[in-house]
């Protein structure tokens, strides 16, 4: 069984037993170019441009334990970890975020949202962010996709959301009756939605958007681009809509009739070559975004043959549709570089880390972004970008950036053309693998501490990282 049709199982698995597929993708024409793995010598795509190998890694343990700290959950996708207490915030698919504390989780949501979501294999509730202010202003902002809103085209699937709610003062509940809404997108399918919304350490909210879903960024929805090798899409486009991009707002500030600002120093701002709120572009469904130490690291899910993780720079093009990862997609021959007359001829940029959906070793069906792990607890694990597969089946991947990049960066891209970062596979030891048959994402609290959302024998769980 090849991992194409593992990637159909597990979502046909999804539509039968709840809404798990989060990450999948719909099947659509294989890409063309180089045939490289993850841990093969490098090699040259059609274009002509070499990628460095990636290897196993030499330091990394052989295994990790998970420290179960809650379970019950339905779909965990997403946690964050208030600054002024022993407490995480848990964001199920489902519509509702909890509240786990030392005492455990409470049996009182901090927010339900059940009645307002849309929930689907894709759709539902999909991230949380706390302001860097929380401990004192109590804001807090949620992504979440509801039913087509004002606005929406006819024959469109549903509304992207993102919103704002205030805190009670203990911060155990949002006040439903505070919602803010901060910025809705039409989306034509319901899939490829991303969902991570986090705070950069400019202070400034970054958002990840979907190419607007079906396959291979064409149909409904999917606008025409420079690119005529494939039909579409929303990736390579960004005046025309927000889908396909990787997007920075200032929720501080309003501006016009926006419940925002645009930051001075977008791409676009105060131009109109683009939609201002863009920062980066070229993606498909970034499932998973993480900063460390400047450095904003994007996990982008594959059509049907590769997945990928970039190091995101601001302006920077990520190549979808005319790649999938650093190959041609659907094509014998691309191009490296957008035309001359599109934004000058900006570059397309290879990942970070890139694995196949076949072969052995790093492999499987739908990325799930990580984090770097900068905590104490696993020591061997330190500075090493720790990230999944849908398909876990009990083991995670680790890899291991340049010893010149040891974070420091500006998400302005210094020394991000670095070739394939080493990455490995890390088994879950023992009785722990049985906890992440299916990984959904990943968190890291203030202490450098690493977590997985997952689901396996006891259901949907939330675990750190730990010693095997």
């Amino acid at each position: 069984m090849t991992f194409d049709s593992n990637r159909r199982r597990f979502l046909a698995l999804a539509a039968a037993g709840g809404a798990v597929g989060l990450a999948g993708c719909s099947g659509g024409a294989p890409s063309a170019g180089r045939d490289a793995t993850a841990e093969t010598t490098a090699t040259t795509d059609s274009g002509g441009r070499e990628t460095a190998t990636a290897a196993e890694g030499d330091s990394l343990p052989e295994a990790v334990g998970l420290e179960t700290l809650a379970t019950g959950f339905e779909v965990p996708l997403d946690v964050a970890f208030a600054p002024d207490a022993d407490r995480r915030y848990v964001a199920d698919q489902r519509g509702r975020v909890f509240v786990h504390e030392s005492g455990g989780l409470r049996d009182r949501p901090f927010l339900d949202l059940r009645e307002t979501v849309t929930v689907g294999s894709e759709t539902g509730l999909l991230g949380i962010a706390l302001h860097p202010n929380f401990a004192e202003n109590r804001r807090v902002f949620v992504r979440y996709s509801a039913p087509p809103r004002t606005g929406t085209p006819d024959g469109y699937s549903h509304t992207f959301v993102l919103s704002e709610f205030e805190a009670t003062a203990n911060g155990r509940r949002a006040r439903r009756d505070s919602e803010r809404t901060i910025l809705e997108i039409p989306e034509p399918q319901g899939n490829h939605n991303a969902g991570s919304v986090l705070f950069g350490p400019d202070g400034y909210l970054y958002v990840g958007v979907g190419d607007g879903g079906s396959g291979g960024d064409r149909g409904t929805g999917h606008v025409e681009d420079w690119y005529d090798a494939v039909a579409g899409g929303n990736g390579q486009d960004v005046t025309e809509n927000l889908l396909g991009s990787v997007l920075r707002i200032d929720i501080d500030n309003q501006q016009g009739d926006r419940n925002y600002a645009i930051p001075e120093d977008n791409p676009f701002a105060g131009d109109d070559e683009g939609l201002p709120e863009h920062f980066a572009w070229g993606f498909r469904n970034p499932w998973r975004m993480a900063f460390d130490r400047g450095d904003l690291l994007v996990a982008d899910v594959g059509q049907s043959a590769y997945e990928e993780v970039s190091l995101v720079e601001k302006g920077g093009n990520y190549g979808w549709n005319v790649e999938e990862g650093a190959h041609c997609y659907s094509a014998d021959d691309c191009p490296d570089s957008t035309p001359s007359d599109v934004r000058g001829g900006e570059p397309l940029r290879d990942p970070v880390i890139e694995y196949p959906h076949s072969g052995e070793g790093v492999t499987g069906v739908s990325v799930i972004g990580g984090e770097v792990y900068r905590g104490s607890a696993v020591p061997d694990l330190s500075g090493t970008y720790l990230f999944a597969d849908l398909s876990a089946r009990g083991r995670l991947f680790a890899a291991t950036p340049p010893e010149s990049r040891d974070g420091g960066g500006t998400a302005d891209g210094a020394n991000s053309d670095d070739g394939l970062w080493p990455t490995a596979v890390v088994d879950v030891a023992d009785d722990d693998a049985g906890k992440v048959s299916r990984v959904y994402s990943f968190g890291r609290d203030a202490d450098g501490e690493v977590y997985v959302l997952s689901s396996g024998d006891d259901g949907g769980g939330l675990h750190r990282v730990a010693p095997a």
